[in-house]
């Protein structure tokens, strides 16, 4: 039957139409956007998974950034601890000449206080972002100073933060409030004259001495004069050497630090990345699927407008036939 009330042919190419329509929106949106899943809308377990995951990328950023702060304390640390082993040892072995028969020891012991000089300044200097980490001048001891390395989430969906720590007492050089503390002041018991190879200490000796600071109980400033005997050299010579292989140790800790930072960098940035392709995978758009269809929803378009202009035609048919 032929109606001029209804058009059915008409509402079914509008219908169509119309569907058409919506399609050429979703795709021209997820084109615009670049993310077929934009909104929880789309799809809301991946839109749920993808937006946690964001948020822990972002959380890792921070992470990264944390890392780097550490390292530029770590590598400020090792600089100073490596200039105080090379002083150290300039030191060791001013003490060595110092045995020579017939040598100045005063002047010697003019070139050590201005070595020991250098070594107050090295550890002063070395402070990042308010932390120094071989010189402690306040009455709290130094102590544990974390670095954050990482976030993670279990399967449960729990977060924590992991954090790397370093114990400052192995590294700090000079401590004013607390001379056995340092390791340039505190006492070095050592073996010398009579009691060498015996296993028995029966001298103590220290490096520096702060000024206004108390020395250790029972030790002895390491100071040349003139009369200063052998053996006495002897012991101030293998109370430096154990200060250095302290110092050594400690130098070999902030290396180990140093390289576990870096390994942590580069982890945390290939987990970033990983993470940013997984949310892509789950949630971006394929730009070559999506434009092909919305090539074929162009030409859906164009005919489902011919159709409906053909469907309004049926009215023009009727009334030519009132016209004859």
């Amino acid at each position: 039957m032929t109606s001029i009330l209804t058009n059915s042919a008409a509402m079914a190419a509008l219908q169509t139409l119309r569907s058409i329509n919506t399609n050429m929106e979703d795709v021209q949106s997820r084109i615009s956007s670049g993310y077929r899943v934009e909104t929880a809308a789309d799809n809301a377990a991946y839109w749920s998974i993808a937006t946690t995951m964001r948020s822990d990328n972002t959380a890792l950023s921070t992470v990264q950034d944390a890392l780097g702060l550490g390292a530029a304390k770590v590598d400020t640390s090792y600089a100073g601890m490596s200039s105080a082993i090379e002083v150290v040892s300039e030191i060791k072995a001013k003490l060595v000449a110092a045995r020579e028969p017939g040598v100045d020891k005063t002047k010697i012991n003019k070139e050590l206080n201005e070595l020991k000089n250098q070594l107050a300044s090295a550890a002063e200097s070395a402070s990042f972002s308010g932390e120094n980490w071989l010189y402690n001048d306040t009455t709290t001891p130094a102590g544990i100073k974390s670095i954050v390395a990482s976030f993670n989430r279990s399967t449960n969906g729990s977060v924590s933060v992991t954090t790397l720590d370093y114990d400052t007492a192995e590294s700090i050089l000079i401590d004013t409030q607390n001379s056995s503390l340092g390791q340039l002041t505190k006492g070095v018991a050592v073996e010398q004259g009579a009691a060498v190879g015996t296993g028995t200490a029966n001298a103590t000796y220290h490096l520096v001495l702060v000024s206004g600071g108390t020395a250790p109980t029972g030790s002895v400033l390491i100071d040349l004069t003139s009369t200063t005997p052998d053996d006495d050299v002897d012991g101030m010579i293998s109370a430096v050497d154990a200060m250095l292989s302290n110092l050594t140790d400690a130098a070999s800790t902030l290396g180990a630090i140093t390289s576990r930072i870096d390994m942590q960098e580069n982890f945390v940035a290939n987990l970033m990345d990983v993470i940013d392709k997984g949310v892509g995978r789950l949630v971006d758009a394929d730009m070559n699927e999506e434009s092909t269809r919305l090539k074929a929803l162009q030409t859906q378009q164009q005919l489902g407008i011919q159709a409906l202009s053909i469907a309004n035609t049926n009215s023009e048919n009727i009334l030519r036939l009132f016209q004859q």
